[in-house]
């Protein structure tokens, strides 16, 4: 997979000055790069921010502690995903591998993909961001509706016979539970410290390997952003259904962190409609390019493919519904 995303990922730089040949590469060169290290440079502390919380759960948080807190009716659960963004408030950079080492704790996939989903809105910091740049208005309260019902809704579609092995890679699989002989020779439970450095070992070793997929998103992000002209994109914000469709196709491409997210939403608050202003805020948190391809590190090709159409037509749903039916 990573060979073939390299590929790709190179094909479309290349592409990109191709396209711009016969102007000035300089300024395409230039642009690509301050778009890629922009991207980078925002994503990067929340990733290693998500690693260390992984590190420290893997080393601190047993998977009788996830089945004991766990409600056993599976809408509850899922419901209870949702918000679990308040417990971890990481954003779409830093949730992933967080959710990896909650699956390999055992936790349900259903539960496991609200979070992810709920997660990069559902959090303190992307509260705070939004009010400040919308305040109490129906934009702040309408975001955090559809993106906590469409994120409990996917997972929802999951908890319909969708068992870890046919959905997961291996690397999330739930790790087998010690049986009661091995635990006999088990040493006793390591120090804090131990458990710390455990952590810290774990964590520098996610954040490469789940780096490596946040560099190939970064660069087909900064990509797409340098070859398509958001001119076009801001002349199509007015229509019910298009302006919808558009702002989805910005928050994918522009791939921003959901915290900082609500302020470049702002910018378009004059020009576009409500409903397409609340699909950026809550499709572009769930799924972006930088986030799909993170996604392949823990999920099945297919199942990635579900994850990226599901809240995509849900958000379309909803916010369709909204511009033609309520006046805001």
């Amino acid at each position: 997979m990573l060979p073939r995303l390299l590929i790709l990922a190179a094909g479309l730089i290349v592409l990109t000055l191709a396209i711009a040949a016969a102007g000035s590469p300089q300024v395409v060169i230039q642009t690509f790069s301050t778009r890629l290290l922009g991207i980078f440079i925002e994503a990067a502390p929340f990733l290693l921010i998500g690693t260390l919380v992984s590190g420290l759960i893997e080393a601190f948080v047993s998977r009788e502690l996830i089945a004991r807190l766990l409600p056993r009716n599976t809408f509850l659960a899922t419901g209870l995903g949702g918000l679990l963004g308040f417990v971890f408030p990481v954003c779409e950079c830093g949730v992933v591998p967080v959710a990896r080492r909650l699956l390999n704790k055992g936790l349900p996939v259903p539960v496991a993909v609200s979070f992810l989903l709920a997660a990069p809105i559902m959090n303190p910091i992307v509260v705070a961001s939004t009010q400040a740049a919308f305040g109490w208005s129906a934009v702040f309260w309408g975001r955090f509706l559809i993106g906590g019902l469409v994120a409990v809704g996917v997972g929802l579609v999951f908890a319909f016979g969708a068992r870890p092995e046919d959905v997961l890679r291996e690397p999330a699989l739930p790790a087998p539970n010690p049986g009661l002989t091995l635990r006999v020779h088990l040493p006793a439970r390591p120090s804090v410290v131990a458990r710390l450095l455990q952590a810290a070992h774990l964590a520098t070793g996610e954040f490469f390997e789940m780096g490596r997929y946040l560099i190939l998103g970064a660069c087909l992000a900064a990509g797409m952003q340098t070859l398509v002209s958001q001119d076009v994109l801001l002349a199509l914000g007015r229509g019910p259904v298009v302006s919808v469709l558009v702002m989805q196709a910005l928050a994918f491409v522009l791939s921003v962190c959901s915290t900082v997210d609500a302020f470049l939403a702002l910018a378009f608050a004059g020009t576009f409609t409500t409903g397409s202003i609340l699909a950026f805020l809550t499709f572009g948190p769930m799924v972006d390019i930088k986030s799909t391809l993170m996604f392949l590190g823990v999920f099945k090709r297919r199942v990635v493919v579900y994850l990226i159409l599901l809240p995509l037509l849900m958000t379309l749903l909803a916010s369709v519904w909204l511009n033609l039916n309520v006046s805001l």
